[in-house]
């Protein structure tokens, strides 16, 4: 990305708040002391590039979904969903994503569909890399039943900085493939489940783009 195209990306409203509070307290580290003036400037910086929210592509082939995050995929495994969204205990195939402070941390839907159940756990706060944050982190859980019909999930994970997790979908709402749907401050994980009727379509180490990338085909 050039750095026009990052200065002209507009930030998510989440954001708005923290911009304005290194803002702010940059101009009093200058009455403080100059050198720490420009630190909390380049903070200001960073905070600004941490919140972006980028426009997105949105695929519109039929029977795929779409990667809820940017970041990595760090894991491609069989797992059993959430207890808290009653799926059964059978194991599906889990892609997880990391996101690191770099990454955009806008989340999208990966498929048209009707939210059927969220539940909020509280937990701890491991890196977000690590195979245990699925099972012991903090984490927001939606499951969803698409347009064709398939019974899914995904999760937003806190990670070893993250402290906030944002969602703003609602049971029984629907939702359109790529729309965005909350947020996650600030290093973090996001892990989708899916069901009989779909493969996956990435490997781990393969870089995502929220709402771009295809994760999965109906099988």
């Amino acid at each position: 990305m050039k750095a026009m195209d990052v200065v002209m990306t507009p930030i998510n409203r989440e954001g708005h708040l923290f911009v304005a509070i290194f803002f702010i307290a940059s101009l009093a580290l200058f009455w403080v002391a100059e050198p720490l003036g420009w630190i909390g400037l380049i903070l200001t910086a960073w905070c600004l590039y941490f919140f972006r929210d980028p426009e997105r592509v949105i695929p519109d082939e039929a029977g795929v979904l779409v990667s809820p995050a940017d970041g990595t995929v760090c894991a491609v495994t069989e797992a059993t969903p959430p207890a808290e969204l009653d799926m059964g205990d059978a194991p599906r195939i889990r892609i997880s994503i990391f996101l690191s402070v770099f990454n955009v941390h806008v989340n999208r839907s990966p498929a048209t569909g009707q939210v059927t159940k969220l539940a909020y756990v509280p937990g701890k706060y491991l890196n977000a890399a690590a195979t245990e944050a699925s099972e012991e982190n903090e984490r927001q859980l939606i499951r969803m039943t698409t347009e064709d019909g398939h019974d899914i999930a995904f999760a937003q994970v806190a990670g070893l900085v993250a402290r906030r997790i944002l969602c703003d979908l609602s049971e029984e709402q629907s939702v359109a493939r790529g729309d965005r749907f909350g947020l996650i401050r600030f290093g973090s994980r996001t892990d989708i489940y899916l069901d009989d009727g779909l493969v996956p379509t990435v490997k781990v180490g393969q870089t995502m783009i929220g709402g771009e990338t295809i994760i999965a085909r109906k099988r």
